[in-house]
């Protein structure tokens, strides 16, 4: 902790040994505890650190929110809230009519996660800030909330959903159990964090933040069945878990109220979702001391998260001087668990029709890093259909093998690493190991980084020179005395850069 923050601790039990309004054994519920913790940070503040992070990951989601108009199903999102009319209260990226908080917490929250390209924690395997940050600024907008207290907010809000997610992760297992159980914890615990946030903006107190977490947890939901069998739903889980953040925190200060033991209740929380297998103290070991928020890992990419080493390797390789034409036979080692996702049917993988097709393919994450592409080494135009089917990519991906490595399960999940065996024509053999994932603690983006991955998800549509100015404005979020200023620019995109 910053000398500067004053540590939060839970401050003593002062109610009556059985109060029905605290936990069994006579202190306070975990949500009275993550109630006064979000109330400690917004009347105190966070850590430097935890502030820095906060810019990155605001810019990174609204990077992906512009580049998601790229997608029909953005335009329907946006076409449904505008239909629904309402007061002007908060931006809608990328559309120049305001809508009410809640409408434009959904619209940027489906924006935000629907490439697939936004922040994951490991080993929770969650993806917080797609729904907490557009909540926030949400809120933060409606509210004439300062970007310091909107920083706070995030962080905050980052956190919970990522210990909730937490408490759900079965360490033995190796597995959260609320995927065990077909549900998709992103939204899950992203509805509940996105509460708090707004909470936390509108003002509410400590005992106001635990009724947001007991309204939200009627409203979080989200179902994976889509990743098996197909369906565009999933895109709107991020955009649904903001809106029921902010609606919650709205509902709270209007005078609606939660059950305190909503967490770890006979009827509550975790119950209802793990069926009462969950672990309380991911909640509240280190809370407020230890925060996972600087830890999250970027998305250099935009593919899944379990090719990004293999892409790492591919530009290894080209660094080597390595060129297609050198390529006899190459071994993608990763990860027994993941092989299923980035490599099984081989045959399918090696031979991707469609971009996203290619962003779960071990083998055309190979082409990508070894051929070189945009942005942070591959971009979003780097996964298009055409090159998907490009006969070169083609020729190199029909030479690659996806297997299990020893050495990769024994760090998965906490990274998703590769280890990389290339036979050149000439018989040489080259083996490059990438253990740890860019973009997180081991390999962190540099600001810089961060712009640049922004300035490549806006192309076309925002100005360099708007760029510029929103990359400078949002990594100093902290500072902005509105956050309706600091959106305004990315509300109306240059006619010239609509996408075909």
């Amino acid at each position: 902790m910053t000398a500067s923050v004053p540590e939060y601790s839970p401050a003593p039990d002062a109610r009556p040994e059985g109060n029905p309004t605290y936990a069994a054994d006579g202190g306070p519920t975990l949500a009275q505890q993550i109630g006064a913790f979000a109330h400690h940070c917004a009347v105190h503040g966070i850590p430097a650190e935890v502030t820095a992070s906060v810019g990155q990951r605001t810019l990174d989601i609204l990077g992906l929110c512009v580049a998601a108009h790229r997608l029909p199903t953005s335009a329907a999102a946006i076409a449904h809230v505008l239909d629904q009319g309402g007061h002007a209260q908060a931006t809608i990226v990328g559309e120049s009519t305001r809508v009410n908080a809640a409408q434009a917490a959904f619209a940027n929250g489906v924006l935000a996660h629907s490439l697939d390209y936004d922040d994951t924690h490991l080993p929770s395997v969650l993806h917080p800030s797609a729904s907490v940050v557009p909540a926030a600024l949400a809120a933060a907008e409606h509210a004439g909330a300062s970007g310091e207290l909107t920083s706070r907010a995030i962080a905050v809000g980052i956190e919970v959903a990522v210990r909730l997610g937490m408490a759900g992760y079965d360490a033995e297992l190796g597995n959260s159990v609320f995927f065990e159980h077909g549900q998709h914890a992103t939204s899950i615990t992203g509805a509940m964090g996105s509460s708090v946030a707004a909470g936390m903006i509108y003002g509410l107190d400590a005992d106001g933040i635990a009724d947001v977490l007991g309204l939200t947890a009627s409203m979080a939901a989200g179902v994976i069945e889509a990743n098996r069998t197909g369906g565009t739903v999933k895109r709107l889980h991020c955009g649904v878990a903001a809106q029921a953040g902010v609606t919650a925190a709205q509902l709270v200060r209007r005078g609606f109220t939660g059950p305190p033991t909503v967490l770890e209740g006979r009827f509550g929380f975790f119950q209802g979702w793990l069926h009462g297998q969950y672990f309380p103290t991911a909640i509240t070991d280190g809370l407020g001391t230890e925060w996972s928020v600087p830890g999250i890992f970027f998305k250099p990419y935009p593919a899944n998260h379990f090719t990004h080493t293999t892409v790492d390797a591919g530009r290894a390789f080209r660094e080597r001087g390595i060129t297609p034409d050198q390529v006899a036979s190459v071994v993608v080692g990763v990860a027994g668990s993941t092989v299923r996702t980035i490599g099984e049917p081989i045959e399918v993988k090696r031979t991707p029709e469609t971009g996203y097709q290619a962003q779960f393919s071990g083998p055309y994450a190979f082409a990508a890093g070894l051929l070189g592409g945009g942005g942070l080494g591959t971009g979003l135009d780097d996964y298009s259909d055409a090159l998907a089917q490009d006969p070169v990519r083609r020729d190199l991906m029909a030479k690659v093998d996806v297997v299990s490595d020893d050495k990769c399960n024994e760090i998965f999940p906490f990274q998703f690493p590769a280890v990389v065996t290339l036979t050149t024509t000439s018989g040489e053999v080259i083996v490059e190991e990438v253990l740890a994932n860019r973009g997180g603690p081991a390999r962190p983006l540099s600001d810089e980084e961060l712009a640049t991955k922004f300035r490549d998800n806006v192309a076309g549509r925002l100005s360099p020179e708007t760029a510029t100015t929103v990359s400078t404005d949002v990594l100093d979020l902290r500072s902005a005395p509105d956050l309706t200023a600091v959106l305004k620019p990315l509300s109306t995109f240059t006619p010239q850069g609509e996408f075909q």
